[in-house]
């Protein structure tokens, strides 16, 4: 797979963390349910703390990920769901430790519930492998 970052002038973001658009060839796309922060017993880890959260949903699609013969470096998309603004930092300061090369695109909507109660987050994702 090749990738090229699209990152229009006129569209300057100073954060590091945002890439506006991926254009790939080759490989084969891998569409990535939403991952929550289950482990592989269906328990939720780290009820009630968003980092701890977000360390699990990442831990679980690189599983997903690696299983498919890919890696972080991979996925080209993302849309994570929070439940709540106040959650946006602590979700920010995972995400940014997980990108070794460069980000993917990025979506980040809140809502007012997920399929648990107890889920704070979840994030679904595109790559390509």
């Amino acid at each position: 797979m090749t990738r090229k970052d699209i990152q229009p002038k006129t569209l300057d973001d100073p954060r590091p963390r945002y890439t506006h658009a991926i254009q790939t060839t080759g490989g084969k796309l891998l569409f990535i349910s939403g991952q929550t922060a289950s482990d592989k017993e269906g328990n939720v880890v780290g009820k009630g703390d968003i980092v701890a959260q977000t360390e699990q949903v990442f831990a679980n699609l690189k599983t997903v990920l690696k299983a498919a013969g890919g890696t972080m470096d991979n996925l080209v998309s993302t849309t994570t769901f929070i439940v709540d603004r106040k959650y946006r930092e602590g979700y920010n300061e995972v995400r940014l430790k997980q990108y070794k090369k460069k980000s993917p695109t990025s979506t980040l909507v809140i809502v007012t519930g997920l399929a648990n109660p107890d889920y704070l987050i979840e994030i679904a994702g595109i790559a390509v492998i």
